[in-house]
């Protein structure tokens, strides 16, 4: 059921990042595994990223986890949220 789970997280991160290379006119594949900011992202896009991740998972990214380099790619940004998710399953018990 995890791979499930990250296979979704990957999805819905996958669909944020389409729509903000749509805004900025790009249209190109991205893998999980391709730099973003060579995909076309900016740096401010990279900030949206990171709010729109936050919106989009319900959850908080703690100032310690918002660095570039965890989001550089999909892969990177769904293991950050699956990790952020797993570790606030225990507390929330929804």
């Amino acid at each position: 059921m995890l791979d499930r789970t990250k296979s979704d997280a990957s999805e819905r991160v996958l669909a944020i990042v389409r729509e903000l290379l749509a805004k900025r006119s790009i249209e190109r594949p991205v893998g999980n595994h391709d730099d973003l900011g060579e995909s076309g992202l900016s740096s401010l896009d990279l900030v949206n990223l990171m709010l729109a991740v936050e919106a989009e998972f319900d959850l908080s990214i703690p100032e310690l986890d918002m660095r570039p380099a965890n989001f550089r790619s999909i892969a990177r940004i769904e293991a950050l949220v699956t990790g952020l998710l797993r570790a606030g399953e225990p507390i929330g018990g929804v």
